[in-house]
């Protein structure tokens, strides 16, 4: 048996050198990604010290095999309770690790092979929920608009309409992004480094101008920050605020009730209306930030509305169409299969 199998040395060196070489000064990698991948391999060394026995300084290459790999992902789906998806997003992380592996050392090509041959889990994929028109707009109006908490969560709701940004995108705006004029836009920093800006409305741009007067926001402060300090807001925090204005809001208009609406819904829900409002879905895939207008089709798909007047389309009310009947016994036998 080659020594670089079982030499910890050598598995923490080609760890380390992966996070540091490859993704941050080879690919250079954005800080979310190097997150992501780092509490992916503190999960999997600490899930390994439970089952081997060793600290992570001790673990070799030959630990780092298949079964363990196998076993690490179905603790995450059985006891972390993590969604297929959560276990696809890891095993993501530990696949790019084994392949640069095999690069560095050949020796762990057999090892290697077996962890790339395990297949990412399949799933189904929920149809996209979003909000009509009316709820937006009970939702918007819910914070009170009296209160600093309020004002500041009016903002960020229209925030989030507006620009279909995800929520770790809409924490990260400062008010240097902002620009307000004849033609308002906002700059957001979005996956991977994307910048990418989109237009605001004018009630939108009035919002914004107040709150910044109001708040005495300077021009490297966050856009929606938190009332201690000044600091930006947390995906934690926006959830929890947004889950209080659902409360409120579900009392004029019941339609909310038993609804599960995420700062994400946003997201979908602005993509939706622009969609239905006739935008074309290249638009639309860059108005979000999309990778491929292949993502942004998830959106027709749940429109149900489109379909319907597509339906209409095709069967014009009053026409009536005629089923074709097979004549022949042949023909019959294979339609009824």
């Amino acid at each position: 048996m080659n020594s670089l199998l079982t030499d910890p040395t050598e598995f923490a060196g080609l760890l380390q050198n992966f996070f540091v070489d490859r993704l941050l000064q080879q690919k250079n990698v954005s800080p979310q990604t190097i997150k992501a991948y780092r509490d992916t391999f503190r999960l999997l060394l600490n899930y390994a010290e439970r089952q081997k026995g060793k600290p992570p300084t001790k673990l070799t290459l030959n630990d780092f095999d298949a079964t363990l790999i196998l076993d690490f992902l179905g603790h995450l789906e059985t006891e972390r309770h993590n969604t297929v998806r959560s276990r696809n997003a890891r095993f993501a992380a530990i696949r790019a690790f084994a392949k640069y592996i095999s690069l560095q050392c050949p020796p762990a090509l057999q090892l290697v092979q077996q962890i790339l041959a395990i297949p990412m889990k399949r799933f189904e994929k929920p149809l996209i929920g979003f909000l009509s028109r009316e709820e937006v707009q009970v939702l918007l109006a819910a914070p009170d608009n009296g209160t600093w908490y309020g004002r500041r969560d009016r903002i960020m709701f229209a925030l989030l309409y507006n620009t279909g940004a995800r929520v770790s995108e809409m924490i990260s705006i400062r008010v240097a992004d902002v620009t307000l004029g004849v033609t308002s836009s906002l700059r957001l920093h979005g996956k991977g480094r994307k910048q990418r800006t989109v237009p605001l409305w004018k009630e939108t741009t009035a919002e914004i101008r107040d709150w910044v007067k109001y708040a005495e926001l300077a021009p490297e402060n966050p856009l929606v920050p938190t009332r201690s300090g000044g600091r930006p807001m947390t995906r934690t925090n926006v959830a929890e605020r947004l889950a209080l204005a659902v409360t409120k809001a579900t009392k004029q208009c019941p339609s909310l009730q038993g609804r599960k609406i995420s700062p994400h819904t946003f997201r979908h829900t602005t993509a939706m209306h622009l969609l239905q409002a006739g935008v074309d879905i290249t638009v639309i895939a860059l108005w979000l930030g999309h990778e491929s207008p292949v993502t942004t089709h998830g959106y027709i798909e749940a429109d149900l509305t489109m379909k319907e007047r597509a339906l209409t389309s095709i069967a014009p009310p009053g026409v009536t169409k005629k089923r074709y009947h097979p004549t022949d016994a042949l023909l019959k036998f294979l339609e009824s299969l």
